[in-house]
């Protein structure tokens, strides 16, 4: 029998969306912009690493990642960051970051806080395996708005202190998904100063970090790092879906703690599938190359460009500091993408299927997410349509 639990869990966005758009014809050449799924060229010589290496999948891969893997994301994370961390102790390869995002409630979320149910502190619009991670330890999820009025960011200071005392672990994404939010030094500051106060865990989803505008976005070990935070405070998560065009590698990592990393290796030794090897050896490579990060950045950063011409004149329009997604403000979410798909053939995604109401209120209800993915010229195209029939 299905645990009950989980019989209040959210329908995940896509099969929504289809039963919203598909019993109707597009009303032009169709344009995919729902899916964040990266369309950059990835480094050519991936599937070569990969060939040369082939007999690596005649073996077991180690349960936490290669060691030239371990070294070469304690690395990156030296450079990129500045913070130095133990491949050994400190640095677990992951079969992408929703195995690692949903493993880290399973791991270290206790079964009480303070003799009740433990709180886990979701943003909201969120990442739907947050809730699905938090439910699935006995945790109540705890829907935080992160809206235009909080910047985009979740603001868990303002939550009443009986909840912060029940709290077992906080999650945030920056840059956030679907806002392209950063989470400036000062944000993570108090966040961390937060969590030291009351005792929970950061999670820490940066996946989108190498993908930005302007400044290279912050991260929440660096902060904590700088601020003589207890080492297992933060577990941060990153991948090369977004860093490097590469989803299908399935290639991510969680950092932090000795202890917290511990829990989670002995998790995944029963409950995880890690990385073939060959597929351990390219990415090995693909974390230690940053020539194709810069190109893949300034790709996005013409899109950046692209997106402001065309909705410059758009009232409340406010591109993304980061990622790779609009959240455009529309009357209503559900409307406007069936408009778009009637009317144009533009498929885009309702802001509130990716959010949860609280309180009768759903704060993506009055947004559109839009992925930037495609090539630039298609991209272009595809927004050009969606502002002449949304915003006309």
């Amino acid at each position: 029998m299905f645990p009950e639990r989980f019989s209040n869990l959210p329908e995940y966005a896509f099969p929504r969306l289809r039963a919203l758009l598909d019993h109707h014809q597009p009303g032009g050449e169709v344009v995919h912009m729902t899916i964040g799924e990266p369309k950059h060229a990835f480094p050519a010589w991936v599937t070569q690493v990969i060939s040369e290496n082939a007999a690596g999948f005649g073996k077991y891969p180690p349960n936490e990642g290669s060691e030239g893997l371990r070294t070469a994301i304690a690395d990156w994370v030296q450079m990129r960051f500045g913070v130095p961390l133990d491949p050994d102790r400190q640095v677990m390869a992951l079969n992408g970051t929703r195995e690692g995002l949903y493993n880290a409630c399973m791991a270290l979320v206790p079964e009480t806080v303070c003799g009740e149910q433990p709180l886990v502190l979701i943003p909201n619009p969120f990442y739907q395996v947050y809730m699905v991670g938090a439910i699935s330890v006995g945790a109540r999820p705890v829907m935080v708005p992160a809206t235009r009025a909080t910047g985009y960011l979740p603001d868990y200071s303002g939550l009443p202190t009986d909840l912060l005392n029940r709290t077992a672990a906080a999650y945030v994404c920056s840059p956030s998904n679907p806002q392209g939010a950063v989470a400036s030094r000062d944000y993570l500051r108090d966040l961390i100063g937060l969590a030291e106060q009351f005792d929970f865990k950061i999670f820490s989803d940066e996946c989108y970090s190498e993908i930005y505008r302007n400044d290279p976005p912050a991260g929440a070990l660096d902060v904590a790092r700088e601020m003589g935070a207890d080492p297992e405070r933060v577990v941060v998560f990153h991948s090369l879906s977004k860093r490097s065009n590469l989803p299908g590698l399935r290639s991510g990592f969680v950092a932090g703690g000795p202890d917290s990393i511990a829990r989670i290796k002995q998790l995944r030794t029963y409950a995880g599938a890690p990385l073939p090897l060959p597929l351990q050896v390219a990415a090995e490579k693909v974390w230690r190359d940053e020539d194709h990060v810069i190109e893949n950045r300034r790709l996005y950063q013409e899109k950046y460009a692209a997106a402001d011409a065309v909705f410059g004149s758009v009232q409340a329009y406010q591109g993304p500091e980061a990622g790779f997604f609009l959240w455009l403000p529309v009357e209503d979410g559900e409307t406007a993408a069936l408009k778009s798909w009637k009317d144009t053939g533009v498929r885009v995604l309702p802001g509130a299927y990716l959010a949860r109401e609280v309180n009768g209120q759903n704060p993506g209800q009055g947004y559109i997410r839009v992925a930037m993915v495609a090539p630039k010229e298609e991209m272009q195209q595809g927004l050009i349509r969606l502002r002449d029939c949304i915003y006309a």
